[in-house]
């Protein structure tokens, strides 16, 4: 299993609930077919989507819809 440091996983302006979110739905996407954004000795799906959040290409973007219902 590949070591991934909470540091890099988690940056200044996330939480650990939008981390899970985001893997789990880059996770999702890569095991229907999608491609991997990085390359990666990995097999696992949720290991390349882990290690695409720390290489920034995968991030947790909100939505108009979400941003109304918090105001």
């Amino acid at each position: 299993m590949a070591y991934m440091p909470m540091e890099k996983l988690l940056r200044k302006d996330t939480s650990l609930f939008k981390l899970i979110l985001t893997a789990a739905a880059r996770a999702n996407e890569l095991a229907q077919g999608a491609q991997p954004l990085i390359q990666t000795r990995s097999k696992k799906v949720s290991t390349i989507a882990l290690e695409e959040i720390v290489a920034g290409k995968v991030a947790y973007k909100e939505t108009k819809k979400a941003q109304a219902k918090k105001s």
